[in-house]
């Protein structure tokens, strides 16, 4: 450990990098450790003062569908799920919206969710190219590796738009959805500054996409810059943790009792406890609130003191799984093992089927078409997600799907011969062409579709399995609009051979949204997190021969610095406490700087000397301005504080001399 006094820096650096040395520095040489590290942990002191909101709303953002919900502060067990929407599929649950967007073609908000859709596909098709649809767009932000302001997406026309604008727009649209609700409520106007706000992201995602929901909510008016604790970005598979606690024997299947649960034995039929399940939210589904009692259910009654359980969100996009662990006697969650999971939303299941077509119509055909005549190809794919959902183990008759009109007009037309002859000559197994104009899958050749999705799942979930601190797991929840997927809940019984129970809340697809709405009321609830990556600064330390490579020795009047040197606030995995604070104080190298640049890295790795190792990257950037403060001090002092243990990591720096302090904002999307 070196003393305080070897990591003082006088103020003889004026300028590092004046004189000729060895070190080619990555990093900005601006700071100097003062003091040896100390981790301290002072919730209290940074909580913000609570604004008494009248109204928690989450909105579920899905990759495939969306919906609102929320619940007065007054009365916290009454959850309300919002409206019907209006021109809902067969066969399909309209309890939310899907996520589709429209843009006129002058690219102002046309609509949104089933609307947009419908709008989209009566156009004509000349002028449908003219307008702009978006679809399952969320995905963007996991997928782009560096994520910006600037990020584009395509629209179906081809045509690229602000990523940001799109999302921007469609929150804008649910918060106006949300408020004329709780106006026509009121009977009055509804004011925005009563409302928190709660978004849900999948807790694999990266700060970056974390961050774009947050500048994207702001864009919509949600909350503001000037007050952000007015929005809380919630972890899904954590808002469907908190929900499942209060989970009543009557609102949910049980795959792994033997005993019969609601008059049935879930060992005979996977899918007859779904669908009787479904019956019973059917016969609910004409009130949208939802009581939810402030007892902890039977379920988690069963739990004691260190219990874990593990949460398996499939959603559309991605599969979050987190593995949590009761703490006593609040019945607070600690997170056991950072979130792991993937790409192996339901999405993929639409991929394989497109895949197929392209497989006995040609790639460039689909191509060709889906551009040509797009409101056609959002009819298919509508057509293939009800018969997707009919998928089951034991199914023993084709799934149809109906190909629209234009399909097999345009497809003649394209390559002179019949949709059937293009059948015939595939020789796909499994596909047939019906006379009456459609395609007739096999149960095999639907379940092909599913398995690179269920497969990775599965993979992901073995590999949980298989860690030390996932041992002893007494309940897998399954949720998610695809954890009603029979195909995929047989092979996570499978794969689990009994070793734990598996539980799946009858409204599986709206688990999220409504444990999202409880945690907008108490935010407080999961009292431990892992550190996804480890993050530090970069800082000039004393060159220590022997320790510190040459190439990073750096000679400033005669005094031997290492440049590039990562000073670690936390590493990946570790455990932090909400609100845990790590505290450190820094100089600047020049006593004249106006500004203080401290940059901040990242890594996957748990250990990291230098900002040049492999696989640190620049995740974020804190400006402190101290500009216009004289220090009386021979030595400027300046505090850095980040705060972990949220969903989201806030930071913040102290100008110690002038007790000032300076707003300091880690900014993920800057490239």
């Amino acid at each position: 450990m070196m003393t305080e006094k070897e990591l003082v820096i006088d103020d003889m650096i004026t300028d590092a990098m004046a004189t000729p040395s060895p070190a080619k520095s990555m990093g900005d040489p601006g700071i100097t450790p003062l003091s040896p590290t100390h981790v301290l942990n002072d919730s209290e002191e940074n909580e913000p003062t609570r604004h008494p909101y009248v109204v928690v709303v989450a909105i579920d953002f899905g990759t495939t569908s969306s919906g609102y919900a929320y619940a007065f502060t007054k009365e916290p067990e009454c959850i309300h799920t919002m409206r019907r929407w209006e021109g809902g599929d067969p066969g399909v649950s309209n309890q939310k919206t899907p996520t589709t967007i429209l843009l006129s073609p002058d690219r102002k908000f046309h609509s949104f969710g089933y609307a947009a859709r419908d709008f989209y596909h009566d156009l004509d098709p000349t002028e449908s190219k003219q307008w702009l649809y978006l679809e399952k767009f969320k995905m963007k932000l996991h997928t782009t590796a560096n994520l910006s302001i600037d990020t584009d997406l395509h629209a179906a026309n081809g045509k690229k738009v602000k990523a940001l604008d799109i999302f921007a727009y469609a929150l804008a649209f649910f918060k106006e959805q949300a408020l004329k609700e709780l106006s026509d409520q009121a009977g009055a106007d509804f004011d925005n500054a009563d409302v928190r706000w709660v978004i849900t992201v999948p807790a694999i995602w990266k700060m970056p996409a974390k961050q774009f929901m947050r500048e994207a909510s702001y864009k919509a008016g949600l909350a503001s810059r000037d007050n952000p604790d007015q929005l809380i970005i919630a972890l899904e598979p954590e808002a469907a943790s908190i929900y499942c606690r209060k989970l009543r024997l009557h609102q949910m299947v049980d795959l792994g009792n033997k005993t019969s649960l609601n008059g049935y034995s879930p060992t005979e039929n996977v899918g007859a406890g779904m669908t009787q399940a479904k019956e019973h939210v059917r016969r609910n589904r004409q009130s949208r609130t939802f009581v939810v009692e402030n007892v902890i259910g039977e379920l988690w009654s069963e739990l004691t003191e260190g219990d874990r359980y593990v949460v398996v969100d499939c959603g559309g996009g991605t599969v979050d799984l987190t593995v949590h662990q009761i703490r006593m006697p609040e019945g607070h969650l600690k997170e056991l093992y950072k979130a792991s999971g993937g790409p192996y939303g339901s999405i993929g299941i639409d991929y394989e089927f497109e895949k197929l077509l392209c497989k006995i119509f040609g790639q460039d055909f689909i191509d060709q078409f889906k551009i040509k005549r797009p409101a056609a190809w959002v009819d298919l794919m509508i057509a293939f997600e009800s018969r997707k959902r009919a998928a089951a183990p034991d199914r023993s008759n084709p799934l149809n799907i109906n190909l629209p009109f234009s399909f097999i007009d345009y497809y003649k037309k394209f390559r002179g011969h019949s949709v059937e002859h293009a059948l015939r000559k595939s020789n796909a197994e499994f596909v047939k062409w019906s006379s009456q104009g459609m395609l007739r899958m096999s149960p095999d050749a639907m379940n092909a579709l599913f398995k690179p999705t269920i497969d990775h799942i599965i993979q992901h979930l073995t590999e949980l399995f298989d860690r030390p601190e996932v041992t002893d797991i007494k309940f897998l929840f399954l949720v998610g609009g695809f954890a009603e997927s029979p195909l995929l809940q047989q092979a996570v019984q499978n794969m689990l051979q009994g070793r734990s129970r598996i539980i799946i809340p009858h409204d599986v697809g709206l688990t999220i949204l409504k444990g999202a709405v409880l945690f907008g009321l108490d935010p407080s609830i999961i009292k431990v997190r892992r550190s996804p990556l480890t993050y530090g600064v970069g800082v000039l330390n004393r060159f220590i021969e022997g320790k510190h490579p040459p190439e990073k020795m750096l000679v400033k009047e005669g005094t031997r610095w290492c440049t590039d040197v990562f000073d670690t606030f936390i590493s990946t995995d570790q455990s932090v406490a909400l609100g845990e604070t790590v505290k450190r104080s820094y100089t600047p190298a020049k006593p004249s700087q106006q500004v203080i640049v401290i940059h901040v890295y990242c890594s996957e790795k748990e250990s990291v000397s230098f900002i040049t190792d492999p696989g640190v990257r620049k995740c974020g950037t804190l400006k402190l301005d101290v500009s216009g403060t004289e220090s009386p001090a021979a030595r400027r002092e300046i505090q850095t504080l980040m705060q972990f243990g949220d969903t989201e990591i806030r930071a913040m720096a102290v100008d110690v001399a002038t007790s000032r302090s300076v707003k300091a904002s880690i900014d993920f999307l800057s490239q």
